[in-house]
């Protein structure tokens, strides 16, 4: 009976093995990596009132944000796949000087088997934006 026992406990280990249950997730592969070719505004008067920034470019996802000189703004309104817009408080344009503004696609987390398959956040390359 002892026998019996052990070997059917050693059928039930094979077999949740040969399940996957000790298989780790797929890693994320490359995103989407979205690219700015105009900023509507380019620039703006130090000390001025607050605007709304439209971005325009390419590969924008629907929970793409803009990241102001490496913030990434949460107020960030998706238009279409081509382009954002983002209302710009005056407290971030009291100085003069060049903002960095990039587009940032969030990571998708994975929806496969043990949570593989996901997608890595992909940010564009830099626009300048001007404080006068």
């Amino acid at each position: 009976m002892n026998s019996v026992k052990i070997a059917l406990l050693t059928t039930i280990i094979a077999l949740t093995l040969a399940c996957g249950y000790s298989s780790k997730p797929a890693p994320a592969t490359a995103g989407t990596i979205p690219t700015i070719t105009q900023l509507s505004p380019d620039n703006a008067t130090a000390g001025g009132a607050a605007f709304m920034l439209t971005v325009n470019g390419t590969n924008f996802g629907t929970k793409a944000v803009v990241n102001w000189n490496g913030t990434a703004q949460s107020a960030t309104s998706y238009v279409s796949g081509n382009q954002l817009t983002l209302e710009i408080p005056a407290s971030l344009i009291t100085n003069a000087g060049t903002v960095q503004v990039t587009v940032t696609n969030p990571a998708i987390a994975g929806t496969g088997p043990y949570g593989g398959g996901g997608t890595l956040a992909e940010t564009s390359g830099v626009m300048d934006f001007t404080v006068n």
